[in-house]
């Protein structure tokens, strides 16, 4: 299938190298131009696009950038990709570290997707959020394996939720249903899962554990 990422960051660019070589259609964006991605394309066999290129067509985009820098993506961009797009959101608010304030977040109480559904207008996908990138390429193991890796994920859409575990058990994880978008506090920075590397029932243990309280580390000064 044709996924768009948009980011081609650590977690962005090791998603391009999983995807692709288990065999998907992947074409990545950032924010500087195609013309940046050149290495990561001839590593990978990835097509390096525009942000409007990346998404065209595409049955699954994966948004993984900067939460400060989601405002800034064009406005229906969306618009062109397949009927159903399945959208990750691979975000987290890091107000102290790097993105500033975001009232709706501070104040409302949103969790951080569904901030970002609110800013692209359309529903997401949240996973690998509290994954080290690195593990994405060390981590993958055969389904069965009793290390392979679980990893939560969280979404109001089932069938699109159903699309990105499809997608994980491809590159080699599994997956444990987080719940809808409203309990996705559960896998935010700070939390027991956030950073775990460990099997299906660790991680649901560790969801269980989670504080919709924000520690001090984590909201913003």
């Amino acid at each position: 299938m044709k996924i768009g990422i948009i980011g081609a960051g650590n977690i962005g660019g090791n998603l391009t190298r999983r995807f692709t070589a288990v065999g998907h259609d992947v074409h990545v964006a950032n924010s500087r131009g195609p013309r940046t991605l050149t290495a990561l394309a001839e590593e990978t066999g990835a097509t390096p696009a525009t942000i409007e290129d990346a998404v065209r067509g595409a049955e699954v985009v994966v948004v993984t950038i900067p939460l400060k820098a989601v405002p800034a993506l064009p406005k229906g961009f969306l618009d062109a990709a397949a009927d159903g797009v399945a959208v990750i959101d691979t975000g987290n608010y890091y107000p102290q570290q790097r993105d500033g304030r975001i009232d709706a977040i501070e104040d409302e109480g949103l969790t951080e997707s569904r901030w970002t559904e609110r800013q692209i207008g359309h529903p997401v996908v949240k996973v690998f959020n509290g994954t080290y990138a690195q593990d994405i390429l060390d981590k993958p193991r055969p389904k069965g394996d009793a290390r392979r890796v679980a990893l939560p994920v969280a979404g109001d859409d089932a069938a699109a939720k159903q699309v990105v575990v499809q997608l994980l058990d491809e590159i080699g994880f599994d997956a444990v249903d987080a719940g809808g978008i409203d309990e996705s506090w559960r896998q935010q920075p700070g939390t027991p899962v956030y950073g775990l590397a460990s099997d299906a029932a660790a991680v649901r243990t560790a969801l269980d554990a989670a504080s919709p309280e924000r520690t001090a580390q984590w909201r913003a000064v």
